[in-house]
């Protein structure tokens, strides 16, 4: 009731932070808190509702993975969702909260893009024309580090980013908020270029191995004369892509010199690939 109080018009940083404290604490915290905050969010005074929003964003920025569980949940969406629908209170719902409302769904699409559930329920607003475009983020809004990361995410790794980001998210000066959404996305940014070259050498790794697996069963089948003509073209497809692969394996070993297990992947890999090149060459010339 503190951290929404209407009669304040500033944000009461205090109480805040105390309730996501709370949050954290309590086992049930991650599960009560939606609600609460539903509730508070749906309130027909401005300044209690856009209060309860900000407390919303803190506790994403700051209550962890089962409370981002919980708010990826249609059942707390749907109540988001009220605020906006003509059908419930978005009629008499003031646009300033239907507004932040609205960003508040938006960003999540954004900053939780495995949520299915938070990204079909923004769809249908906009299919419905509730919402008519996608809002535009301001500079100094409260934005959480993506959850789940993958395993060495860079928000764990680079320590002194880290702390960067930690002093910033908890300052109530708004250039300090800037700052720290600034520095969030040129980490998301890294993050996702390192999470793309992962993916890439993955999937690489795999299709060496599918094909020269592939390759070696037709092999077999040509050197006893039992392949057919369509086999002998798909034979001939795999040896052209297998040749193709090479030059992008000696591009992945060079991206990864900084990963010994990476890059061992990647060298045995090559050595698959040239023997299987070997074998076909030998095999259909003889």
């Amino acid at each position: 009731d503190k951290a929404t109080d209407p009669s304040t018009s500033e944000e009461n940083w205090e109480c805040i932070q105390r309730f996501c404290d709370q949050v954290n604490a309590d086992t049930e915290g991650p599960s009560l808190a939606p609600r609460l905050l539903a509730h508070k969010i749906q309130s027909p005074q401005e300044m209690e509702a856009l209060h309860a929003l900000t407390v919303l964003e803190t506790c994403v920025n700051n209550c962890g993975e089962r409370f981002h569980n919980e708010i990826a949940k249609f059942r707390f969406l749907n109540e988001l969702i009220k605020v906006l629908s003509p059908k419930y209170y978005g009629t008499w719902s003031s646009e300033k909260v239907k507004s932040r409302v609205t960003e508040v769904i938006f960003s999540w699409t954004v900053w939780f893009p495995q949520e299915v559930k938070i990204r079909d329920a923004y769809q249908m607003l906009k299919k419905q024309g509730i919402v008519k475009e996608d809002p535009k983020l301001p500079e100094d809004k409260i934005l959480p580090p993506p959850s789940p990361r993958p395993q060495n995410s860079i928000f764990d790794t680079d320590e002194e980013k880290s702390k960067l980001l930690s002093r910033l998210l908890k300052s109530n000066h708004s250039e300090d908020l800037q700052a720290a959404n600034r520095l969030i996305k040129s980490m998301i940014k890294e993050e996702q270029e390192k999470s793309a070259k992962v993916s890439r050498r993955v999937n690489t790794i795999s299709e060496v191995s599918e094909n020269v697996k592939r390759m070696d069963e037709l092999l077999e089948n040509y050197k006893r004369h039992e392949l057919s003509k369509p086999d002998q073209e798909t034979l001939q497809t795999l040896f052209q892509r297998c040749e193709k692969l090479r030059p992008l394996l000696f591009r992945l070993a060079s991206e990864t010199v900084d990963d010994d297990e990476a890059l061992a992947e990647i060298l045995q890999a090559n050595d698959q690939l040239a023997r299987a090149l070997g074998h076909y060459r030998q095999v259909v010339a003889s």
